[in-house]
């Protein structure tokens, strides 16, 4: 009688579209992460961490001046650097992986020879530390842009290389054509159709490039969403926070779909590997955790 009746409850529901939405997104992410290795080697506080194009290699920067690259096979650090005279704030990988960009608070940025482990070029245009630094998609343009009021805390390229997306503290974000120099409108989604900013209200939005206009809001982080990034299929998006936490969040509906829990101290970078199956992040704890 029971299975019967659980039956009839169950068609009854599909016919009137009953099923919980939270089911749908459980199936269609069989997937979930769990931590596979702890990735220990800075001094200090971890504050960036990127994945190489080809998804073998991972970089990493922190407090104590050094640049780590890692091999993600073997799960072991594979490089030490030390090109800068004060702490790091990001590096990446040039798209044919033979080059690095960092940026520090020593007000310089500079490009490494990843084989040759030598400096190749310098640049001095900070009159504060750079924050951020990113390879375009060809690895071949340099421009100066700009238009926001306040320390300007991170950039990307779309995909195709003609838009650039900034965010500041002065509580915008900024669209830029590339070729024009001008502004148009933080992450962009893999499309390049939307893009996702994360903030201090603790809150992720998703943002219609073309219109501006903010499409969906993701809450449920205590503390600042230091980090985030759209999965490769542009299904879910992987936000990181001071709460200790990384979240998945489905793009559709809007619902959190799995929560990482493992580092000790606030979490400030994160990353997913271009095949979509490794998610890595960067701690104030001073490690780097590899999910998979």
């Amino acid at each position: 009688m029971t299975i019967i009746v659980g039956s009839w409850l169950r068609r009854f529901s599909i016919e009137l579209g009953w099923i919980d939405d939270f089911n749908k997104i459980i199936t269609r992410y069989a997937k979930f992460f769990k931590l596979q290795k702890v990735l220990q080697g800075h001094s200090g506080n971890v504050t960036s961490v990127k994945f190489s194009l080809d998804g073998k290699k991972i970089i990493s920067t922190a407090w104590d001046k050094t640049v780590r690259i890692w091999n993600v096979e073997l799960k072991k650090e594979i490089s030490a650097l030390k090109p800068h005279l004060d702490w790091i704030s990001d590096t990446q990988f040039a798209p044919d992986g033979n080059m690095i960009v960092l940026c520090s608070q020593d007000k310089t940025i500079r490009l490494w020879d990843v084989q040759l482990e030598k400096e190749v070029r310098k640049l001095k245009k900070q009159s504060i530390g750079a924050t951020r630094a990113q390879f375009s998609p060809d690895g071949c343009k340099m421009k100066r842009l700009e238009g926001h009021s306040d320390v300007v805390n991170d950039v990307q390229f779309s995909r195709d290389g003609q838009r650039i997306v900034s965010s500041s503290d002065d509580k915008r974000a900024i669209i830029w054509n590339v070729k024009l120099g001008a502004k148009i409108w933080r992450n962009f989604s893999p499309d390049g159709q939307t893009i996702v900013t994360c903030s201090r209200d603790n809150i992720i939005r998703i943002w219609n490039v073309a219109s501006g206009m903010e499409m969906k809001k993701f809450e449920g982080h205590s503390l600042w969403v230091t980090d985030i990034k759209f999965a490769p299929d542009n299904q879910f998006i992987v936000s990181c926070s001071w709460d200790k936490t990384i979240r998945l969040w489905d793009v559709k509906s809007g619902k959190e779909i799995q929560r990482l829990e493992g580092h000790l101290e606030g979490i400030n970078g994160i990353d997913i590997s271009p095949d979509g199956t490794t998610i890595v992040s960067s701690s104030f704890d001073k490690t780097i955790r590899l999910w998979e």
